[in-house]
């Protein structure tokens, strides 16, 4: 073992014991929470006073071991660090989510989706064992063959059952350069059955695929975005200056190539947070220049998103033009790719947010997963859409309109933002039997949330 691994691990010890540490001052009837910089969760929840628990020395890279093609990893370690330690290797995680500052805990308590989910499943599929601070105050070891109630259960369970705290994880091996190609449809169904046959083949006119995901700009212009790593050098486009990744995919007809380094293949969505950052100036070609790149990113606008939230800032500014408020459309949903083209129809039919993102996955693990039921071995589109539309006359009416349409096409909602499920509907969803029986488990006295309250009643 090399000295900087040793020295990581052995700061890592020492961040367990202070993560210790700090959830055993917390009083027994206090709310148990991390102490977080920042977040990926958009779902409003009740403001407390207590102190989370300090995650500070759980941020690193343990180790990466190019023979085994694994990576040790902190619970709180962003996969933007994790590539980092990887791509020297010619490695990387065999699904990165989109933005830098997730977390590998994060991605696997509230799971995680990229454009290699078609063929490597979501990130937990690719945990061999992770060390769990579970509700008991207590650190356990959960695998497939140790403690694998709690394994099975973690993902989706959005710290309700523990916190990881280090994570073994699978890696693949990549190649320096993304070939892309960018496939326009005038039509939804043409682009889904399109994406049924690359998941199926696994390939582009012969050619096997790496990355797919795609965009929707309306009904008639929508695109495939078909990724293949390769080791052959050339020209490639940068999308954290004057260009913008998602205006780079648009074009008249039939298929537009690019080429991207595999590092800013992976983050391509980062720099305008997919196309969120339209919403605070950062793409009009003035602010742009002047906004400097190492606040080009997710976590900048974040924190812009986070002080428009705490002031009302939308809304006061809504007011002030004579317009309602607005009520948060910020979800991923996934549908069986049978269904995607009639959620798509209805979803441009009846919400009023454009573009929207498509990413195929399929889950690998014959057993499924309790807490986020979809079928393995078939495939899923998640469909990611996030912005705002005018209140309705009801709580969350867009929203709630969203759920009852994907539960009637067979599909699941992500819970990192707001949800309206009445209590059985959510347990019949997200596995609540299964749910119950571990947290019972390992967190019997129910220091953490039950996971209802922190999704839906967002304590």
């Amino acid at each position: 073992m090399s000295a900087p691994a040793t020295d990581a691990r052995t700061a890592h010890v020492a961040g367990v014991e202070r993560l210790l540490e700090s959830y055993r001052a917390v009083p027994p009837a206090a709310t148990v929470r991390l102490a977080k910089r920042t977040s990926n969760l958009f779902r409003s929840r009740a403001r407390t006073a207590a102190a989370g628990l300090d995650t500070s020395g759980l941020t690193g890279v343990l180790a990466v071991d190019p023979d085994t093609r694994t990576a040790d990893v902190g619970g709180m370690c962003t996969y933007e660090d994790l590539v980092a330690a990887t791509l020297p290797y010619g490695l990387t995680p065999l699904v990165v989510p989109q933005l830098k500052t997730i977390t590998v805990g994060g991605a696997v308590t509230g799971l995680g989706i990229e454009s290699a989910s078609f063929r490597n499943g979501m990130p937990h599929e690719s945990v061999c064992e992770m060390d769990i601070l579970t509700g008991a105050g207590e650190v356990v070891t959960a695998s497939p063959s140790e403690h694998a109630d709690l394994f099975r259960a973690f993902p989706n369970s959005y710290g309700t059952l523990g916190y990881a705290v280090r994570l073994r994880i699978d890696l693949e091996v990549a190649k320096p350069f993304v070939a892309l190609t960018h496939l326009r449809f005038h039509a939804l169904a043409e682009l889904v059955a399109a994406m049924d046959r690359i998941v199926e083949t696994g390939q582009l006119d012969g050619v096997a695929v790496d990355y797919l995901d795609g965009v929707v700009f309306s009904a008639d212009e929508s695109y495939l975005c078909v990724g293949v790593q390769t080791a052959a050098s050339g020209p490639v486009s940068d999308y954290t200056g004057q260009q913008i990744y998602y205006r780079s995919i648009q074009h008249d007809e039939g298929r537009k190539d690019d080429r991207l380094t595999i590092h800013d293949y992976l983050w391509r969505w980062d720099a305008d947070w997919f196309w969120c950052s339209e919403a605070f100036g950062a793409q009009h070609p003035l602010v742009r220049r002047v906004w400097p790149r190492r606040y080009r990113r997710s976590s900048s606008y974040w924190k812009l998103m986070r002080l428009e939230r705490r002031f009302d800032i939308g809304d006061r500014l809504e007011k002030l033009h004579g317009r309602p408020p607005r009520e948060r459309v910020i979800q991923d949903i996934e549908v069986p790719i049978e269904r995607c083209a009639e959620f798509l129809d209805w979803f441009l039919a009846n919400v009023p947010i454009q573009p929207i993102w498509l990413c195929p996955l399929r889950v690998r693990d014959d057993d499924g997963w309790p807490l986020y039921p979809i079928r393995p071995h078939e495939t899923y589109v998640n469909v990611g859409f996030w912005s705002t539309v005018p209140v309705g006359s009801t709580e969350g009416e867009t929203n709630r309109m969203i759920e009852r349409t994907v539960s009637e096409l067979e599909g699941h909602k992500s819970l990192y933002s707001d949800s309206f499920y009445p209590r059985e509907e959510f347990d019949e969803l997200y596995g609540g039997d299964a749910y119950r029986a571990v947290k019972e488990r390992y967190d019997s006295d129910s220091r953490l949330l039950d996971l209802y309250a922190k999704a839906v009643q967002r304590r």
